[in-house]
């Protein structure tokens, strides 16, 4: 009889482990997708200009209210698409944010009542100039915000040592046709001719000869 008691307690022993280690890794779980729906939905915004559109290569952070399963950051792909869960693939690039949002909210309404959506800008990466040639760090720089060429310069690491600082050309694309601006990095840097610093526009590429 004792022993039969002393199995008795036992097996309720190991049912009572075996049911709190089941809680504790449903528990783990769920934080794990609490925590990863958190992460997707609270990093931070870029800060972008007034006339921004999205464009390839930008990270999107979608956040449905209430659904952090479906939540979460997508990048633009090349063709300017992206894909959500639900809704599947949707034209973004060309769009300003809001009006992305409102694009995404009367699409989930066929699957969700009454969609709350934002959307929010994580990364820029479709606003790139380039610089090339004779500055210390040449290569594309994304373009958050008003930047000049004498800034891009100094954002490249300045002129080597044999740049041709008078030689400077900004290339640009307008409607299909190329446009070239001439700058002057002595005369400017000396506060003369300041009407060459222009202000770049996505896609510039400035050339340093050497």
């Amino acid at each position: 009889m004792e022993r039969t008691q002393i199995s008795v307690r036992v097996a309720l022993w190991c049912l009572g482990v075996l049911v709190l280690a089941t809680g504790v890794h449903a528990q783990q779980t769920n934080t794990a997708r609490v925590t990863r729906a958190t992460a997707a939905t609270t990093a931070a915004p870029a800060v972008v200009p007034s006339d921004y559109t999205i464009g390839p290569e930008d990270v999107i952070g979608v956040v449905f209210w209430k659904e952090a399963d479906i939540s979460g950051d997508v990048t633009v792909r090349p063709d300017g698409v992206i894909t959500l869960p639900l809704i599947g693939d949707m034209k973004a690039a060309g769009m300003k944010p809001d009006a992305l949002r409102d694009a995404i909210q009367t699409a989930a309404g066929k699957y969700l009542t009454e969609p709350i959506v934002s959307v929010v800008v994580r990364q820029l990466n479709s606003r790139k100039v380039f610089i090339l040639g004779g500055v210390m760090t040449s290569g594309a720089h994304a373009l958050t915000g008003p930047r000049t060429v004498l800034q891009l310069i100094a954002q490249a690491g300045g002129l080597t040592e044999y740049a041709k600082g008078e030689e400077i050309t900004i290339m640009r694309t307008e409607n299909g046709k190329p446009r070239y601006f001439k700058f002057n990095y002595k005369e400017v840097s000396k506060g003369k001719k300041l009407e060459q610093n222009i202000l770049l526009q996505p896609g510039d590429t400035v050339v340093v000869p050497e």
